[in-house]
């Protein structure tokens, strides 16, 4: 029997296997073109991917010439150059798409998920270098110029696929005291909420009913999965919504409809007749200076909460009359009529703006009283200008124009427990405004406010800690606190205080040890048994504001040596064995600084049989879990 026939041997000059080629050379070439171009349009992006956004673009940019060149020279493209340029395409289509999403994708997703969103960026960066190491630069008739321009963008891109996520630490913590804190309605929480809406830009209307759509979208695409995540996006939309005086709640439907319109709800509202805070069919329409028509309680709950614009136009308002629109209550009354729509009856409220306008009136002399010389006087002035003060924007701006600051620190000082207590709270209030803040730090209130959280009473102390993490969102004002002895008495309070007082106490110390010379401070001050004993108290369900403030202070050497203990290392493998998914999560990133810094502590760790664990993590885990895992996985992998 003949033996099998063999293949010739392949000679130097044979061509390679040739690859499936779906579009024609040039058609490639301009569609990678087409497609950089497309992603270069977008050019405002969110806050917290901004950087990384302009990162890309910036490369995006460098790799223009390449292609451009290849279109002007037209070379044939063998089958490597054809491979590597198709891979380019798809790393450039995920750039855009990735640049899109973080243009106008919700911000409340990017900022809850900045640890996904930093995921994809990665990929994109792997992607593009993988395309571009290797490229046959001479057989496409590129110059040497484009070449080293594009091998030097090629050298960014492989440090960059390697660098280690920078999270946005005060930006994570704000986020989970407002999750956390779902039924406490106090100014000092509220404070938090102005903060985050100013760092996502989710002030004004405009901003709101985009981030409303681009939420529907996300509850779309999710199809019913990941509701924990979905509900937290609605949960945080809702209360920026609250807090802008838009009286929009439901984000799962189309359109908000009153409840006199439950019976037919197939009936085509005209869109005129719609309030554009509320989106409900107006009973009482007025127009304001811009010529706009609103609702009436709509518009004046919008003014209340100290705006002064048009919130459909954003123009400034010339005056705040407001001008009832007959024409239009006329046509809506005919058109309910015409179609049996029953409109809700609201009662006129003539009496709560004359309180209002009598409340204005006397602020002035209850100011006085703070520096009257009879008790009595002080104590009752301080009680209402607490109430005052807590109610609107433009109670505070009168307060603090009729020299109220002033008056309430020197009242600080003052023996009374009780005129303490709505003295410092006053204060708390009135510092939601950025403005208010400068004006009690110069007045020299923060040596005042850390005596009262000494020895004030236990809401005193609360309110003390509350104000100083208020006064804290101003960062000469973090190292101030620090250095007049405000993080001792802090530790204090998380040690021995309330539930709320604890919570209020860990809220200010994150806070504070953003500042790196805060760090010593509150490892000096005791910060870390007293962390330990608050982890170790399930019931107070802190666990996680606690290990956040672990991640911080480790990555302070000198707080590094105390927290890392084989101790601590076990109760962190504990709760990433057992704890719930966001506890898992942070222990995992306070592992991940453990070890990075300490080989021996993460050795200790993995005796545990940690390895299975941070395997199913790195599976199952919350996005930012699995990223950790992964991390630990490759360092025992060294170890």
């Amino acid at each position: 029997m003949p033996p099998p026939t063999q293949p010739p041997p392949s000679s130097p000059d044979d061509p390679e296997p040739s690859v499936a080629r779906e579009m024609d050379d040039e058609d490639l070439v301009e569609e990678l073109l087409v497609t950089v171009n497309s992603a270069r349009a977008f050019a405002e992006f969110r806050r917290a991917q901004r950087k990384e956004c302009a990162n890309l673009l910036r490369w995006l940019q460098l790799v223009l010439p390449l292609l451009e060149e290849l279109r002007d020279a037209a070379p044939r493209l063998t089958d490597d150059a054809y491979r590597r340029l198709t891979l380019l395409g798809r790393a450039l289509a995920a750039a855009r798409r990735l640049l899109r999403s973080c243009h106008d994708g919700s911000k409340i997703y990017l900022a809850l998920e900045s640890e996904t969103v930093l995921a994809k960026f990665r990929s994109v960066y792997e992607k593009m270098h993988s395309a571009l190491d290797g490229m046959p630069y001479a057989e496409l008739a590129i110059s040497d110029e484009v070449k080293e321009q594009v091998e030097l963008m090629n050298a960014q891109l492989m440090r960059c696929k390697k660098r280690t996520d920078t999270q946005d630490m005060e930006l994570s913590m704000d986020i989970m005291v407002i999750l956390q804190n779902k039924e406490d309605e106090r100014n000092a929480d509220r404070a938090i909420l102005e903060r985050l809406a100013k760092k996502l830009e989710l002030q004004t209307l405009a901003e709101l009913r985009a981030e409303t759509k681009a939420v529907k979208k996300i509850i779309n695409e999710r199809n019913g999965q990941q509701g924990d995540s979905t509900k937290q996006i609605i949960d945080l939309l809702n209360k920026f919504k609250e807090i802008a005086g838009v009286d929009e709640k439901n984000v799962l439907g189309d359109v908000s409809m009153p409840r006199s319109l439950d019976k037919c709800p197939s009936l085509m509202i005209p869109n005129d007749f719609l309030c554009p805070i509320t989106l409900e069919i107006m009973t009482d329409p007025v127009i304001v200076a811009s010529g706009q028509t609103y609702e009436r309680r709509s518009i004046q709950k919008w003014l209340d909460s100290g705006e002064r614009t048009c919130p459909k136009t954003r123009q400034p308002l010339a005056h705040l009359s407001l001008a009832p629109n007959y024409a239009l209550k006329n046509l809506i009354l005919q058109w309910c009529e015409k179609n049996m729509v029953e409109l809700q009856k609201r009662e006129p409220e003539p009496a709560a703006g004359e309180q209002d306008d009598k409340r204005k009136e006397d602020i002035p002399s209850l100011v006085e009283g703070l520096s009257s010389l009879h008790p009595d006087v002080q104590r009752k002035a301080a009680k209402k200008i607490r109430m005052l003060s807590k109610e609107s924007p433009e109670n505070r701006s009168l307060i603090a124009d009729s020299g109220g600051i002033p008056a309430l620190i020197g009242l600080l000082a003052c023996p009374d427990k009780k005129v303490q207590e709505n003295t410092v709270t006053s204060l708390l209030n009135l510092s939601i405004d950025d403005k208010n803040k400068v004006l009690i730090t110069r007045g020299g209130a923060i040596p005042l406010v850390i005596e009262i959280l000494r020895n004030g009473s236990p809401e005193a102390q609360e309110n003390s800690a509350a104000t100083l993490f208020s006064l804290s969102m101003l960062d000469e004002n973090k190292a101030a606190i620090g250095s007049l002895g405000g993080l001792a008495p802090l530790v204090e309070l998380l040690r021995s205080g309330t539930a709320r007082g604890k919570k209020d106490a860990a809220t200010a110390i994150f806070n504070l040890v953003l500042t790196p010379q805060n760090k010593a401070r509150a490892t000096q001050a005791g910060i870390v048994p007293a962390l330990l004993r608050v982890m170790d108290d399930r019931g107070l369900g802190m666990v996680d504001e606690a290990l956040s403030i672990f991640l911080l202070l480790s990555s302070h050497a000198a707080c590094r040596a105390e927290i890392g203990t084989t101790a601590f290392v076990e109760k962190l493998v504990r709760l990433i064995k057992d704890g719930t998914p966001k506890n898992k999560e942070c222990a995992l990133s306070v592992l991940l600084e453990l070890g990075t810094n300490s080989r021996p502590l993460l050795v200790h760790g993995l005796r545990f049989g940690l390895h299975e664990d941070l395997s199913k993590i790195a599976k199952n885990g919350t996005s930012r879990a699995q990223r950790k895992a992964n991390s630990l996985i490759k360092l025992a992998r060294k170890c």
